[in-house]
């Protein structure tokens, strides 16, 4: 009896251990890959490009500019369907930056009323623009067709690249007084405003009382920056006002990593990821800047106000580019 006892607790340890060992392994391991299907409406339409309400003759994504978020983990599968509106005039096609597939077959420009379709393979994690590439690629991407496509490591969250308090997508444009004029785009003349997420001055109630919307956060947390350069021909210095860059990872990959960083130059097309943390004992605002002058003050000026009523949904799950 005593024996039979000592092997039944025997056995009963042995499973413990066993069913802990398992449930650690789902833990650590890696979230397996996925197809993620993804189809946009490629439309020419009339947006708002100030908080006035001032509209603007746009061709975009689904109907806004910048177009929808793209959010995928590293190694799932990108199963893409662009639809070009059969009330368009013109050819659209879509480039992602975070694709490796044949320029030609995937990237080709579709007539109104037609369709393509492409898959690839998210391997690069990271921060990656994408836009439309068809001819003039220049007008189509100032009138509005580009956007952001996110590639969360398959690790997951480490040291290195931490699990943020609130994350936050920041895209900057250029508005051209006359997009069709493609010789002004070429020399960079006649550019009226910078854009960020579509609007000039769009998070900035300093400099535009207008402005409904600004980045919020808590004292302390920490808040992540993915950051889009979709200019047709100026690169960004990206810098925070009364703060600094704690991390930044350019085009987003955990890879790479600079610390403590005031400005932070993003070429055209360029994308990275950038962490900022505030003081955590006293309320604070950062205005975040293209330092280049000229920018700024036509409207790459957004407000980060760090109080402790944040609003807690801000800079979360689909609340991480606002409009």
């Amino acid at each position: 009896m005593k024996f039979t006892t000592r092997c039944k607790k025997l056995v009963t340890a042995v499973v413990f251990i066993v069913n802990v060992f398992i449930g650690l392994t789902l833990l650590t391991r890696p979230a397996l890959a996925e197809i993620v299907k993804v189809t946009m409406h490629a439309m020419e339409n009339k947006v708002v490009i100030d908080n006035k309400g001032t509209t603007y003759d746009s061709w975009n994504f689904d109907g806004a500019m910048p177009g929808p978020v793209v959010r995928v983990k590293e190694g799932d599968t990108v199963d893409f369907t662009l639809i070009n509106d059969k009330t368009n005039q013109k050819s659209h096609s879509m480039d992602f930056h975070a694709a490796v597939v044949d320029v030609l077959s995937e990237f080709t420009p579709v007539k109104p009323g037609e369709t393509s379709h492409y898959t690839f393979q998210a391997n690069y994690p990271g921060v990656f623009m994408y836009h439309c590439g068809a001819e003039s690629m220049a007008e189509h991407i100032a009138r509005g067709m580009f956007g952001i496509i996110i590639v969360d490591p398959k690790g997951g969250y480490n040291d290195a690249y931490p699990k943020p308090d609130r994350e936050y997508v920041l895209i900057q444009s250029q508005l051209f007084s006359h997009a069709s004029d493609h010789h002004a785009l070429m020399e960079n003349t006649g550019w009226k405003n910078a854009l960020i997420n579509g609007k000039v001055f769009h998070y900035d109630p300093v400099h535009d009382p207008n402005a409904t919307l600004s980045l919020q956060a808590k004292p302390g947390e920490l808040v992540r920056v993915y950051f889009v350069n979709a200019n047709i021909n100026m690169p960004v210095a990206l810098h925070p006002i009364a703060g600094i860059w704690e991390r930044v990872y350019p085009n987003g990959n955990p890879k790479n990593i600079l610390y403590g960083m005031a400005t932070y130059n993003v070429a055209v097309s360029e994308a990275s990821t950038c962490d900022i943390v505030s003081p955590a004992d006293h309320a604070t605002n950062n205005a975040i800047v293209d330092h280049t002058m000229g920018a700024a003050h036509r409207g790459a000026i957004t407000v980060l106000m760090n109080t402790p009523d944040a609003d807690p949904k801000l800079g979360k799950g689909k609340n991480i580019l606002l409009r």
